[in-house]
């Protein structure tokens, strides 16, 4: 196998998104294709049990989302450092570990990479958050060596890995013509992370920029942790959460949680999970709420809930206007409805605890959010309106630029090989 020398991948695997670029030689960092003309790939994967081929991205939730028989799998990321990594479930008539699965998916960009280059990067450089696992250092770095061993099994060769919010900001620094003192908010999936880093034209060519980085901090709540949060307020009660019972106690909770947590959803088709939910039917006064959360778990139609939630977030969001989810397929004429006012409220828990983290990180600088330049934001959850409005409670006046959302991460990781 042929590895060009000159060559280096960014590899930025998301929790929701993953991207790709590479440099060659001196030239600038370009991003590649992952899907047709896109330079972004959803982190999922669709195992097809009809014509048992293994689907990726936008083709694997195209497939699930159309009622193909099979298992899609998502925010696989999420699993890293915990003990659900080496645990091993069916697929394909296989008992395979989550941890192969992720290989799975990094062979596949392997792949994509050497056919969009013709030969294997000589060096490929891994993002990872600040923390895979907050407060536990022993377990963060099991998580790295895990990610490591999966790109080893992908065929990758010489792997490093730089923080993301890094990465995020040597891709800006590639666009600015002063010296600035800058905040990188990178709100991903399951992660925010955040660097205060001095960037400017004059320091690019410095081979050691340790000096330029004067905080990271980061917290393990992102675009997912949403995505939950909203799920719980919104749908799940449609569903049976807080619903009280003929007993006078609310049902069970556990099964809500983790059909509003994108990778737990799969756990809960197992035959065990499907008769723990049907049992809870004698904790519910009104049967109906029951019938909807049976029709979901029966019909495999928990992935397409959680992604019916998340388009409805994005859609509050950017158009800050309500946002209707037509859950027909569960029960006719059932819908559920997100206001903007009301994704504000929803959040707000977790939105203080990311403008929080992002405070920390400017005092462990020494700095006054005041003596910032530049608020630089990456991640595709750093879109949300609340988030902004947050961030600019907390430094106000402080100008919000808005990066390549989705791919400066791995234009970053492209660079900071350099």
């Amino acid at each position: 196998m042929a590895f060009l020398t000159d060559t280096t991948l960014g590899i930025d695997f998301g929790t929701s998104n993953s991207a790709m670029a590479v440099r060659q030689g001196g030239a600038p960092a370009r991003m590649l294709c992952l899907e047709g003309t896109s330079h972004t790939l959803p982190t999922a994967l669709f195992f097809n049990a009809e014509d048992h081929g293994t689907h990726f991205g936008r083709d694997a939730m195209r497939q699930y989302l159309a009622g193909t028989e099979g298992r899609l799998m998502r925010s696989l990321k999420s699993l890293l450092g915990s003990a659900l990594l080496q645990e091993k479930t069916a697929v394909h008539n296989q008992l395979v570990s989550y941890q192969d699965i992720i290989g799975l998916f990094l062979r596949m960009l392997a792949t994509t990479a050497r056919d969009a280059l013709g030969g294997m990067p000589g060096k490929v450089m891994l993002g990872r958050p600040v923390h895979f696992v907050d407060g536990d250092t022993m377990r963060d770095r099991q998580a790295e060596d895990a990610l490591r061993q999966a790109a080893h099994d992908a065929g990758f060769v010489n792997v490093a890995f730089q923080l993301e919010p890094i990465a995020a900001a040597l891709d800006y620094e590639q666009r600015i013509d002063r010296e600035s003192l800058v905040l990188v908010v990178d709100i991903g999936g399951g992660t925010s992370d955040f660097t205060v880093v001095r960037l400017g034209p004059g320091r690019r060519a410095r081979s050691d920029r340790t000096s330029d980085i004067l905080a990271t901090t980061g917290v393990h709540v992102g675009g997912t942790d949403f995505d939950r949060r909203l799920s719980l307020a919104q749908v799940m009660p449609l569903l049976g959460l807080g619903h009280t019972g003929p007993s006078g106690r609310e049902v069970p909770s556990r099964v809500f949680f983790e059909l509003a947590t994108w990778h737990l959803i799969q756990w809960l088709y197992a035959p065990r999970a499907l008769r723990e939910a049907q049992a809870l039917r004698s904790d519910y006064a009104q049967p109906r709420l029951h019938d909807r959360l049976m029709a979901v778990l029966n019909q495999r139609m928990g992935h397409r809930l959680a992604d019916a939630v998340e388009q409805a977030k994005i859609a509050a969001s950017s158009q800050a206007a309500d946002a209707r989810m037509a859950l027909e397929w569960i029960e006719p004429g059932l819908e559920a409805l997100v206001t903007a006012e009301g994704l504000a409220r929803h959040l707000s828990g977790l939105l203080q605890q990311v403008v929080a983290c992002a405070g920390e990180c400017v005092q462990n600088a020494g700095m006054a959010p005041g003596q910032l330049q530049a608020i630089y934001l990456t991640g595709g959850s750093s879109a949300l309106r609340p988030l902004r409005d947050a961030l600019g409670v907390a430094f106000p006046g402080i100008p919000q630029v808005e990066g390549d959302l989705f791919g400066g991460v791995a234009a970053g990781l492209a660079v900071s090989a350099a």
